[in-house]
């Protein structure tokens, strides 16, 4: 569980970071929700 939650808070701190080079809020809302969808699906498929 430590793994899981570890990647997980590396990978928010990745989105965040990239986020703070994005321009404008819709870009960060759709890769936000783009990378929930993909995450969803990769940890419970």
């Amino acid at each position: 569980m430590k793994r899981i939650t570890g990647y997980t808070m590396f990978w928010i701190g990745i989105g965040i970071l990239i986020s703070f080079f994005l321009p404008g809020t819709f870009s960060a809302v759709v890769l936000t929700a783009f990378l929930l969808i993909v995450g969803y699906c990769l940890f419970c498929g």
